[in-house]
């Protein structure tokens, strides 16, 4: 299966909702990173994870997909 198939396929419920939370996590980290004032170094690390992580959370739940009824 391909990336494009993959993507397009349909994803369990459990990931839909682990999906969401991570555009969520994402979206708290890019907010913070965003911030017009001057946060401490180690606040806008956190938010710098927190992207990241959200956005990798994201991306593996999009492509985690049902297993194929009969292939082996």
């Amino acid at each position: 299966m391909n990336i494009i198939k993959r993507a397009k396929a349909p994803t369990p419920k459990f990931f839909k909702v682990l999906r969401n939370i991570g555009l969520v996590i994402a979206t708290v980290g890019g907010t913070i990173l965003a911030t017009p004032v001057t946060l401490p170094v180690v606040i806008t690390t956190i938010g710098g994870y927190l992207a990241v992580v959200g956005g990798v959370v994201s991306a593996v739940s999009q492509l985690t997909t049902e297993k194929d009824g009969g292939t082996n």
